[in-house]
């Protein structure tokens, strides 16, 4: 059975540290900012400027003042902070910024990203992941598994334009996850969603992987 998008956020929150400063995409990632595990101080920076989100407000409590960069109401804590983009995007280059937590589109077996555009479709813009995935040291995705046509999105070559090459670590998909070796090591299994085969898991991958899973 296929992880959640909560279970697949939750899966990425395990990768969190105390201490860490981290960058959360658009999308599933979002979710990872209501699930930070009690008594970890985690500080969640965007791109638009702003240092010290909260989690996502509750129905009614929105306010349509604050945003982040994917323009989602978000809440604010005692300590957040603002700035200019271009301040937080020199965090971002500077290597200030521990962990991204991003969406893709496609990732390739040597941890190649796209997550920006698809040729001959309307984009507003490539954002912060071309940033975010030179200047932060350890880069997660979170996506599904497949396209919504059944096309497989973890392929040996990204067909889709790059947003960066050899920039991910670890991919969580809502059928497994991998570790990406991006020094050329390849991908490795270590886990799979429950009732998932390894078969039917191989059937619905491009990209090559080894299996080294975890005991459950």
């Amino acid at each position: 059975m296929a992880w959640t998008r909560d279970e697949m956020a939750a899966r990425a929150a395990k990768e969190l540290r105390d201490g860490f400063y981290v960058n959360l995409g658009i999308g599933i990632p979002t979710l990872v900012a209501n699930m930070i595990p009690d008594g970890m101080q985690v500080t969640l920076q965007s791109e638009n400027g702003m240092l010290g989100m909260g989690p996502f407000p509750f129905e009614g409590e929105q306010d349509a003042d604050l945003i982040n960069a994917g323009k989602q109401t978000i809440t604010e804590l005692a300590q957040t902070s603002y700035f200019s983009s271009a301040d937080s995007f020199g965090m971002i280059r500077g290597g200030h910024i521990q962990l991204s937590i991003l969406g893709g589109m496609q990732v390739s077996a040597t941890g190649d990203l796209a997550n920006w555009m698809v040729p001959g479709k309307m984009i507003k813009g490539m954002g912060g992941a071309m940033d975010l995935v030179a200047g932060v040291p350890r880069v997660v995705v979170v996506m599904d598994h497949r396209e919504k046509g059944g096309d497989a999105k973890f392929k040996q070559v990204c067909s889709l334009p790059l947003t960066g090459k050899g920039v991910v670590d670890l991919l969580i998909t809502d059928l497994a996850v991998f570790e990406i070796d991006r020094r050329g090591g390849g991908a490795v299994l270590t886990e799979m969603a429950s009732g998932v085969t390894l078969d039917e898991l191989r059937a619905v991958t491009e990209a090559s992987f080894t299996v080294a899973l975890q005991a459950s």
